[in-house]
């Protein structure tokens, strides 16, 4: 009899194949004593060494597939092995108290992981994984014991296991692992993260009846839904290989959108444009019909390494996207570390709430010396395409101000000495500070443009931390608050003829997107992979009859209305399958 299991939904797709169960060994080193610390220390050392040298192997392949920010994953990696805290105490252990590296290493280690499990943040819960994997790996090491090799497996499959590693993700054979199914993991976990990234179906989280699967089994995952059906029935078989069809289909027939521009029925012309973090972006943008590219977070140049990345490093970066994108508008974002992105090497102070912290151009303006590195490689590059610079996370207007003043006086000294720049290079800012979307129409004065960054809008607005799954059900884009807001934002910018953005993830929300047309938005920008469903939805919508639904949304009194109204409204428009983004 079938077994249906739900899950999270982490990586879109529909896959049909025989099951590998991996088995995840639980191995507690017993405390024994030994005769000569020192040389377990050294064999410790050893192991840690060969770790490296395997972290690195991986990185190396990892960056080559999937580009530098998805290898960055093993940069960290690579910093738990010369983590004193860890490495040090280990060693010191096994000193002090004359136990086997094997022991002191895993004791030590579960320390750390059961710290890192019970922070309330998930990106710091989710680093319990690294320390696991890293650890697990070393221990291995010790004990002589080879780890599981994923690139080998030859036959089609969909694995099953209790977690999945960022080491095992990335060595993933893709001509055989049509997709994976996780007893543990969230939508932001590493394994999810990198599922996206090599476009493969990924369930997470179904808990532990996973334990019932065993290997060889058929399985079908519907990964849009978080569905996974075990030993299904000849009649289950036959409607998911005809909704696997229709799926295929689907991505197929929206590839007739590329080149098309993005206009609504009525004709009114918008801009969809593309979020990127890595260099490798740009060419998925552009296959998938980017018109601009609306946000490039350039934290990615800063992350997965030792020390600040050069005034040359970043000054080729941007060229290479400016130049990529032939003309075509560049919207580069400067430096948004902090909150939930550290950068080791900057020492900053542990703060108990980073989010409303030193973050983002706050920090850039305490550190002028990293802020103006960034801002003459920037300038230096304007002169390679359509540049366009936006500030992040401003609260006021002082702020603003501060951050273009040194633009300019980096931009003088560049002029002066003949170095190339851009005549006009459009300066803008990010809404994300619910006193800047209030004093919208101050800042619309000051800037050339807005781009409403609606992932933390949305939760300082509604006071909701989105990464805590237990006030997660205020993280709620169409909330008549969150619109209003949004309104404001477009109208008081029209007022001084400047143009809007949203490249937040309510860009890409096809329930969203009806409200946004109506309101007025210029440019859309999203993940790559929205945009040419995006680009349909928009095809389908009139913008006259949107500006007067989105109206008679804004009087409606709770997110639930609001997403009730516009599927009601919808309901004329042809029925598409868009579970595919």
């Amino acid at each position: 009899m079938t077994q249906q299991l739900q899950g999270i939904a982490a990586s879109p797709g529909l896959a049909i194949a025989q099951a590998v169960v991996l088995k995840t060994e639980t191995y507690v080193p017993v405390r024994s004593s030994v005769e000569q610390p020192e040389e377990e220390v050294r064999r410790f050392q050893q192991a840690v060494g060969q770790a490296q040298a395997e972290i690195e192997r991986i990185r190396a392949a990892t960056e080559e597939k999937l580009g530098a920010e998805k290898a960055a994953i093993f940069e960290g990696h690579l910093l738990i092995l010369e983590d004193p805290d860890l490495i040090d105490t280990v060693t010191e252990q096994i000193r002090q108290e004359g136990v086997q590296a094997e022991y002191a290493l895993h004791e030590v280690s579960q320390t750390f992981i059961e710290a890192l499990s019970q922070l309330d943040d998930e990106m710091l819960r989710e680093r319990a994984a690294d320390v696991r994997d890293v650890s697990g790996r070393v221990l291995n090491l010790l004990r002589g014991v080879q780890g599981g090799d994923l690139s080998q497996l030859t036959e089609a499959c969909i694995i099953i296991a209790e977690d999945l590693s960022p080491s095992d993700t990335a060595q993933l054979n893709l001509d055989a692992v049509k997709g994976f199914v996780t007893e543990i993991g969230s939508r932001t976990s590493h394994s999810a993260i990198m599922a996206r990234s090599l476009d493969i179906p990924a369930i997470v989280g179904v808990g532990s009846r996973i334990g019932d699967i065993w290997s060889g089994v058929t399985v079908i995952m519907d990964a849009s839904e978080g569905i996974l059906l075990v030993d299904p029935s000849q009649e289950e078989l036959a409607l998911y290989q005809e909704k696997k069809a229709e799926y295929d289909k689907r991505k197929a027939e929206l590839r007739q959108w590329v080149s098309r521009p993005t206009l609504s029925s009525d004709g009114h012309r918008v801009e969809l444009a593309a979020n990127i973090g890595k260099l490798e972006d740009v060419q998925k943008a552009l296959d998938n019909g980017a018109e601009a590219i609306g946000l490039f977070r350039t934290e990615f140049l800063y992350m997965g390494r030792s020390e600040l990345p050069t005034e040359d490093e970043q000054f080729a970066s941007y060229k290479y996207v400016l130049e990529k994108m032939e003309g075509k508008p560049v919207v580069i974002r400067t430096l948004d570390i902090g909150g939930d992105k550290e950068l080791p090497y900057l020492d900053l102070p542990k703060e108990s709430n980073p989010f409303l912290g030193q973050r983002a151009l706050r920090l850039c303006l305490e550190r002028p010396d990293v802020f103006r590195t960034q801002l003459r490689a920037l300038l230096r590059a304007s002169a390679y395409g359509n540049l366009k610079i936006m500030f992040p996370m401003v609260a006021v207007v002082e702020e603003l101000e501060e951050a273009k003043r040194m633009l300019e006086d980096e931009k003088r000294q560049l002029v002066a000495s003949g170095a190339p720049v851009a005549d006009t290079i459009e300066v803008g800012m990010m809404i994300e500070v619910p006193s800047a979307a209030i004093a919208a129409d101050i800042f619309a004065r000051e800037v050339d443009f807005f781009s409403i960054g609606t992932n933390d809008l949305i939760q300082y607005t509604m006071a909701a931390d989105r990464m805590n799954e237990t006030v997660s059900y205020l993280y709620q884009p169409s909330h008549p608050s969150i619109l209003r807001l949004i309104r404001h934002v477009i109208d008081s910018a029209r007022e001084q003829g400047k143009w809007v953005g949203v490249c937040g993830e309510m860009a890409g929300d096809l329930t969203a997107i009806p409200l946004l047309l109506g309101l007025g938005l210029h440019e859309f920008s999203m993940s790559a992979g929205s945009i040419l469903p995006a680009r349909e939805r928009i095809a389908a919508l009139s913008h006259a009859e949107w500006k007067t639904g989105a109206q008679q949304a804004l009087k409606l009194r709770s997110h639930q209305d609001v997403q009730a109204f516009v599927q009601d409204q919808l309901k004329g428009e042809p029925h598409h399958d868009h579970s595919i983004v």
